[in-house]
């Protein structure tokens, strides 16, 4: 296996994780909505629904943060990063890597499986409202979301390595963004013809990729 495909094997497994829970929104909208329906249009609130909710928010946010990490969108100080060759990019964030995120990450882990641990041998149960919902399965969400970050963060740490050895970014699994959307609606345009639409989308294109070698430390002029 080529370092490129253990890349995006890694990047897969984050994707297809995040993608999978990310279902969890259609029903933590639903939850909401009934339950502001039930609460002031037929005043019969539930006890337990504030809970519900927080759990499956929880569970949203944290098994979608090595996805998130995959498609480098997690929320970075950019003022001097972009600025940076990306030798210089991937020697920070080794660092960082390191002395931060793997420490860190550690630590969820491993206090994430005695949290659910324990959870689970008590048979824990939300305490502040009768016959409230359990809570061992959400605890078993931490160390398991602990584990995809630390995977996704091993794969990162090798994308630094490789790129402090070729001076580049190694490349990283494509998935649904912003152009995309821009794409489909100019594609769908019935007020413009197609010549302007294909002008604009290559427009489109172009600036995106000077974001991206921007971002990545690289010098590109439109």
């Amino acid at each position: 296996m080529t370092v490129q495909r253990f890349l995006f094997f890694i990047d897969h497994v984050s994707t297809r994780a995040g993608k999978a829970f990310s279902w969890i929104i259609i029903l933590l909208t639903a939850a909401v909505c009934i339950e502001v329906f039930k609460r002031y249009i037929l005043n019969n609130p539930t006890a337990w629904m504030f809970d519900a909710d927080y759990f499956m928010y929880g569970t949203l946010f944290m098994m979608c943060g090595a996805y998130t990490l995959a498609q480098d969108a997690h929320v970075r100080g950019d003022f001097l990063y972009g600025s940076m060759r990306p030798r210089s990019q991937a020697f920070l964030d080794l660092i960082l890597y390191i002395v931060f995120f793997l420490p860190g990450i550690s630590a969820l882990i491993y206090a994430g499986w005695g949290f659910a641990h324990d959870s689970w041998i008590i048979g824990e149960h939300v305490n502040d409202v009768a016959d409230g919902p359990p809570v061992y399965h959400f605890k078993t969400v931490i160390p398991i979301a602990g584990a995809l970050v630390m995977l996704q963060g091993i794969a990162e740490i090798v994308r630094c390595i490789v790129c402090l050895k070729t001076g580049e970014w190694p490349a990283r699994l494509k998935d649904a963004e912003e152009i995309d959307v821009v794409e489909e609606q100019l594609a769908g345009s019935t007020y413009v013809d197609q010549a302007a639409v294909k002008e604009a989308i290559e427009k489109v294109h172009e600036i995106d990729e000077v974001a991206r070698q921007r971002g990545m430390g690289g010098e590109m002029q439109l």
